[in-house]
Parts: structure tokens; C-alpha cells; sequence
């Protein structure tokens, strides 16, 4: 395919242009779950596998910190001679290059058996999102997740083939899953999956009606999960053995629930302190006194001194988020806003001239008359 006709690479794996290494890494192994071919019905097998080994372009280039540069500034045209050429390799073969990624991720590389017979594969991880308040983040809670897996058809008990028959042995690489095919000049051989039975060492003839042939049919599950104080934005919490089931006796994936946070109307995060701001009145600032401060746990009152400032910042010690491993909890951060009166009565606007008339004094107004005591000296009387 011309390079003129090629995706983004950002566009593919659904990231910005800014997106973080692990961002980058946590999309692409979504995209190749999604779409690895084992995973496609038959009609579908084609498609997963031209959007299967786009993903795995796009991440080799965006992963590489050099290529990546020089995708976002020359695009296509500046990296189409420094990736992998991916339009006839195998998919067990795109897993294989990059085995690191996907360990843990069941089925993804570190499968094979030393002879190159696939070996049966421990299940697929899932993910899944879990959104949070920010007063749940506080004090720990626990979230019902419904979410949908593939898990062996109780028809064909996860054959594939129709019952009262059974797959047959792949005549192409005789059961072993791999084949071995001459290199350049015959000089040397490369193993890759066999393109007939997928790596499985055996074909279905006579598929089942109900899972047609894949031995497996989507089903929902619903899993409850204790989310901990304290869980940062796009944290994870692993549920052991609730991703796919694990092809025969092999154990199952885990469920991955990653970790959104609802902005809150009041609160801004910083780690594990918490930021507000507080409007009080003009009076209030001048005067001092206590003020009602909503913290994630209730009002608490708040002594603020004669003359408070306009932004001062004062802290409630240990009103903030518990540290995940520490325990240690944060503080609340409150930020004093000054609100001026849009209307005055006139009894008001009478007694502000009368203080207005007082304002020169120094005083009064220490901090404006430092300042035009500067510009004087700048200018010159």
C-alpha cells in the first residue's frame, strides 16, 4: 500500500500526538487483543488480521522514540524504510517480536514448545475501566463490573467441531503448528506459524453451529472488585483468573480494571493533597475570623488572620487522600478568593467612601503605598 494511503499511526492506535510511552504500550496491546485472528469469526478473520498488523506497525514506530520524531515530522514518507515489513508475517510471529510486552498477557509470546509445536496457552488477559469519585478514591469502595469474555461453547465443548465429530490433524504441518520455510538462497530456514491451522495443530471440518468453530462464544460476567483508599488515575487493579478461560487445563487470564476519576466540582488532585478554593467577602478578609470549609469528609472550620490577602493559601493537615502505600494521608489545600460586591446600598457605598478617605495611610495600605513609593522613585516627584 502506498504510504500516501496509510493511516495514522496515533489515528491507529487511538492515542494523541502526545500520548506517554506507557499510553502508547497500554493501546497497542488492547488493539492486538481485539483483533488477533484466533480471536475473529471466519468472516472476519481477514479484516482483524489487516487491522492486527496495522497496530503492530504503528507501535514498533511510535515505541522508538527516534522513529517516532521522525514520524511526527516527516510522517510516513520519513519512517517507511526503518520498520518491519509486516504484510505476510504471522501473527504468533508479530507477538513473538514483541514477547516482553505481552507477558502476563496470555496466549501473547513465551508459548512455544522447544520442538515449535504450540503449546496449550495460559487464557488472555482482559481489560476493562472502573470510574471513581474522587470521595470513594478517599475512603476505599467496591464496584460490580459487568464485562463480556469469550468462554468455551457448551455445545461442541470447546472443540469447535461439530458434535459427534472432531478436529482433524493439519495436514500441512502434520499437527506440529509450525513450518519451516526456505530463507534466501536456501541459505537458511525461518519457523514460522503454519498458515493453515494457525499455529493449533489441528483443523475443524465440520464446525459447530453455535460457535462456528471457534470452540468459544461470547458470554456476560458480572465480577465485584475492591478498589483500595487512595488509587491514582489509570492504576490497575488485576482480578486474578477472570480474563478468558485458558485453552484445556491452562489457567485462565486475569482481568485488568483500570482506574477513572470523575472530576469533582470542588476538589482539584495534586498527588495526595487536595486543592479548593474558597471565596469569602471583603469584610471577612479585613476583619479575620472562621470561615466553613467543605473537605472530603465534612465541613471543617477554617481561622483565617486580619488582613488575609486575596489568593492566600492555607492547609488542613490530613485532609486529604490516603498515599496507597504509605497510608500517610494528604493534606487540603485552600486557596482564599476575595469576592467584591457588584451592588451596594447606599448605606453601604457610604460607610466604603468614609473608609476610602482613611486609605492613604500607611498603615492602612502598607502594601500599595510601598508601591507607588517605587514609582516615585523611578519618575521622580
Amino acid at each position: 500500500m502506498p504510504a500516501t494511503q496509510k493511516r495514522d499511526y496515533y489515528e491507529i492506535l487511538g492515542v494523541s500526538k502526545t500520548a506517554s510511552a506507557d499510553e502508547i504500550k497500554r493501546a497497542y496491546r488492547k488493539i492486538a487483543m481485539q483483533h488477533h485472528p484466533d480471536r475473529a469469526a471466519d468472516g472476519d478473520k481477514a479484516k482483524s488480521e489487516a487491522l492486527f498488523r496495522e497496530g503492530a506497525e504503528a507501535y514498533e514506530v511510535l515505541s522508538d522514540d527516534a522513529k517516532r520524531a521522525r514520524y511526527d515530522q516527516l510522517g510516513h514518507a520519513g519512517v517507511s524504510s526503518q520498520h518491519q515489513d509486516y504484510s505476510h508475517a504471522a501473527p504468533d510471529d508479530i507477538m513473538s517480536m514483541f514477547d516482553e510486552l505481552f507477558q502476563g498477557f496470555g496466549g501473547f509470546g513465551g508459548q512455544r514448545r522447544s520442538g515449535g509445536q504450540q503449546r496449550q496457552a495460559r487464557g488472555y488477559d482482559l481489560e476493562t475501566q472502573v470510574e471513581l469519585t474522587l470521595n470513594e478514591v478517599a475512603t476505599g469502595t467496591e464496584k460490580t463490573i459487568e464485562f463480556e469474555r469469550a468462554e468455551s461453547c457448551e455445545k461442541c465443548k470447546g472443540s469447535g467441531a461439530k458434535p459427534g465429530t472432531s478436529p482433524i490433524v493439519c495436514p500441512q504441518c502434520g499437527g506440529q503448528g509450525r513450518v519451516a520455510q526456505a530463507g534466501l538462497g536456501g541459505m537458511f530456514r525461518m519457523v514460522t506459524a503454519c498458515p493453515q491451522c494457525r499455529g493449533k495443530g489441528n483443523i475443524v471440518r465440520e464446525k459447530c453451529s453455535d460457535c462456528h468453530g471457534q470452540g468459544r462464544v461470547p458470554r456476560k460476567r458480572v465480577v465485584t472488585v475492591k478498589i483500595p483508599a487512595g488509587v491514582q488515575e489509570g492504576q490497575a487493579v488485576r482480578i486474578a483468573g477472570e480474563g478468558e478461560p485458558g485453552e484445556g487445563a491452562s489457567p485462565a487470564g486475569d482481568l485488568h480494571c483500570y482506574i477513572v476519576v470523575k472530576p469533582h466540582p470542588i476538589f482539584q488532585r495534586h498527588g495526595n493533597d487536595v486543592i479548593c478554593q474558597i471565596p469569602i467577602s471583603f469584610t471577612q478578609a479585613c476583619l479575620g475570623g472562621e470561615i466553613d470549609v467543605p473537605t472530603l469528609r465534612g465541613n471543617e472550620v477554617l481561622e483565617i488572620g486580619v488582613g488575609t490577602q486575596h489568593g492566600e493559601v492555607f492547609k488542613l493537615k490530613g485532609k486529604g487522600l490516603p498515599d496507597l502505600r504509605s497510608y500517610r494521608t494528604g493534606d487540603e489545600v485552600v486557596q482564599v478568593i476575595i469576592e467584591i460586591p457588584k451592588k451596594l446600598t447606599d448605606r453601604q457605598r457610604e460607610l466604603l467612601e468614609e473608609f476610602a478617605g482613611t486609605e492613604e495611610e500607611a498603615n492602612v495600605m502598607p502594601a500599595k503605598k510601598g508601591f507607588f513609593d517605587k514609582v516615585k522613585a523611578m519618575f521622580g516627584d
